[in-house]
């Protein structure tokens, strides 16, 4: 009787809710025992509401033959005595009962299985202690409506946002409405970059060309070929005639003997000395790039068709010194950058001549990489040391190998080349200077030009222009807003003419130029 009575009191509540129906089934049933059998065979469709972890029960007028549910895992249905059926909730969601009576007809219900309020709160619950727990001393909440969680409150950064969506993720769907307080300004990285290089040259030439204008009856020359060497020319009447385009640098001519020679003996030393420092600031995690050079013109045919003339228009290729570079403080307080320095210069030894137009080449010196060092480290991040030797050595067959008078009859060119080329970074974390504190100035060989007025060149006060000041920064924002202020900026876009009968080119802030 008790446990009956227990059944009957935790049913209470869901049978309160099919009364509505259930009063409509029992008349229904009621009155189906007055009518004649072949009405009350009819089917008849219900709607039966039942919580998840507690249960129903459906009284029938007539003797039930079976029952079945559709989904088992939903919802679960037991015959308790000939005319009651107990439906047990097991999971949320919809399932179908259909109930036969001995007479032959068929009970449809509808059976809807509601979440327990009473889980729900206690998987909440669960879902606040370890938010406690992994984010100490920052207050948030949850709550669930219409299946949805909404995660509420105030986070210091975006990591525990992240890290409190993801711990409330595993309850169900969230809505993010976090707060996020408003980080610091991003530190600014100055880059110190040092492009060292110096070439040494050595050059030592040493050659002989003999020629005869009639020494023992005989007109010639003999060289090696690698020095341009006096002409001889056969005269029809008179004497022969030495004509010496080169002199080179010694030329010897005995007239009773009528032979000569021009010697070239040159030893030459040249020293070039490169040495750049740009220096860059750029934001955390930013993009920075820094050109000082100049661009030079080269032609280009365009518009070629068939056997036709193309157009030549002029475009432009920079040159001098560049440096691209992108901070980033890592969790280590350490600097990663990637860097790309480099250092052109024309080159008009090597250029190549094109339609009467004269384009030089560019000696480059350029990099790409990437490294990590702290705050005022430095690293040498590229080195050249390169040292070439070229000699070329000509003679005069069998004659130019006789011991010492062979030596006449050679010629000897011989370079040296040494090249040492060094780059090194430096970066450090500053700050603006204070507003107020007199800016650096040049320091210029000659005074410069005066200034026409004595008022100096700044902006009107607020007093005079009637700007309002700045609002002090809020707390704490949304996070979409804030997620929205940290987007990277478009880069910049920089329009340039490429000059006479050229076409336009587009060139973006940190990359080449686009065409």
């Amino acid at each position: 009787m008790r446990a009956k009575t227990g059944i009957a009191i935790l049913c209470f509540y869901a049978l309160s809710c099919v009364l509505s129906s259930g009063t409509a089934l029992h008349a229904e049933n009621a009155a189906s025992l007055q009518q004649p059998a072949e009405i009350a065979s009819q089917d008849s469709a219900n709607e039966l509401f039942v919580t998840v972890g507690q249960s129903v029960l459906v009284d029938t007028t007539q003797p039930i033959v079976r029952v079945a549910v559709g989904m088992g895992d939903i919802a679960e249905a037991t015959a308790t005595t000939p005319t009651e059926v107990m439906v047990n909730g097991k999971a949320p969601g919809v399932t179908s009962l259909i109930v036969w009576e001995a007479q032959g007809g068929r009970q449809f219900f509808k059976v809807m299985v509601r979440p327990s309020s009473y889980v729900e709160n206690d998987a909440m619950a669960g879902i606040e202690r370890e938010l406690r727990m992994e984010l100490p001393g920052q207050h948030l909440k949850l709550s669930s409506e219409g299946g949805l969680i909404f995660l509420r409150g105030t986070v210091k950064d975006l990591n525990s946002s992240q890290r409190a969506f993801q711990i409330a993720s595993t309850a169900g769907k969230v809505i993010n409405l976090l707060y996020v307080d408003v980080p610091p300004p991003q530190p600014q990285i100055l880059l110190k970059v040092r492009f060292a290089s110096v070439d040494l040259t050595q050059l030592r030439q040493l050659g002989i060309n003999i020629f005869s204008v009639g020494a023992a009856n005989t007109i010639g020359t003999v060289t090696t070929g690698q020095f341009p060497a006096p002409t001889v020319s056969s005269p029809t009447t008179g004497s022969a005639v030495a004509t010496i385009a080169n002199a080179l640098n010694l030329s010897l001519f005995r007239q009773d003997l009528g032979l000569g020679a021009t010697i070239q003996a040159l030893e030459n030393d040249g020293v070039i000395q490169v040495l750049s420092q740009p220096n860059l600031l750029a934001a955390n995690g930013k993009q920075a790039s820094f050109l000082a050079g100049g661009e030079y013109p080269y032609p280009v045919v365009q518009g070629v068709t068939g056997g036709g003339l193309g157009a030549v228009t002029i475009q432009f290729q920079e040159f001098g010194v560049r440096l691209n570079f992108i901070p980033t403080i890592t969790p280590r307080n350490t600097i990663r950058l990637q860097v790309a320095p480099e250092v052109s210069s024309l080159d008009f030894t090597n250029g190549v001549q094109i339609s009467g137009f004269t384009v030089p080449a560019l000696d480059v010196r350029k990099m790409n990489t990437e490294v990590e060092m702290a705050q005022g480290q430095s690293l040498a991040i590229g080195g050249l040391l390169d040292n070439r030797e070229t000699q070329n050595l000509q003679k005069v067959p069998f004659i130019g190998d006789i011991p010492i008078l062979g030596k006449l009859f050679q010629s000897i060119s011989k370079t040296t080349t040494k090249t040492e080329l060094i780059v090194i970074v430096t970066p450090e974390i500053v700050a603006p200077m204070p507003a107020g504190v007199p800016l650096p100035k040049l320091n210029y060989p000659e005074k410069f030009i005066p200034p026409n007025s004595k008022i100096p060149m700044t902006n009107p006060g607020p007093d005079v222009t009637g700007a309002k000041p700045l609002q002090p920064s809020p707390a704490n924002i949304p996070i979409e807003k804030l997620m929205e202020s940290m987007k990277p900026e478009k880069p910049l876009i920089i329009q340039t003419e490429s000059g006479y009968g050229g076409v336009g080119s587009t060139t973006t802030s940190g990359g080449p130029p686009q065409q």
